[in-house]
């Protein structure tokens, strides 16, 4: 009998058209539909109606460990400095065992809007990590 259990977490990939591909977190996959409230002034309910309103996708945030001379995020986020920022589409898949993709998010116009660059600690232990916010007009879902 087979055995079904949740999917970790902790075994996914980054595509974000940079060389690199290695994110240690991401988070802030989420979104909000903002509701519209409606009532006629004839309608027989004393309560409004509810629609559906815009939706607004929140800032994906992904860290990694600094590399000697991988500098390409850094690269990214100073293309905003230009009024023209590099947009990209981002693909983040959730791997199974065989490394092939589970759930697939794929997050369109993408561009930097913060970047983290490392805390120093001279008695510190800890890897160097930047983290970079990213700002995403919309995305998409798809299981495999």
């Amino acid at each position: 009998m087979a055995a079904n259990y949740p999917v970790p977490v902790f075994h996914f990939q980054v595509e974000w058209g940079g060389a690199r591909i290695g994110f240690t977190d991401v988070s802030g996959l989420n979104f909000t539909v903002e509701p519209i409230e409606y009532r006629e002034g004839v309608s027989p309910e004393y309560h409004v109606t509810k629609l559906t309103g815009m939706h607004k996708f929140g800032n994906i945030t992904l860290k990694r460990g600094i590399f000697e001379g991988d500098n390409q995020l850094f690269e990214w986020l100073s293309a905003v400095n230009l009024s023209k920022p590099d947009r990209r589409t981002v693909t983040i898949k959730l791997l199974n065992e065989s490394h092939e993709p589970i759930l697939t998010y794929t997050c369109l116009n993408a561009f930097p809007t913060k970047f983290d660059g490392v805390t120093f600690k001279s008695t510190g232990n800890e890897l160097a990590i930047e983290s970079c916010e990213i700002c995403v007009e919309s995305w998409t879902v798809a299981m495999s």
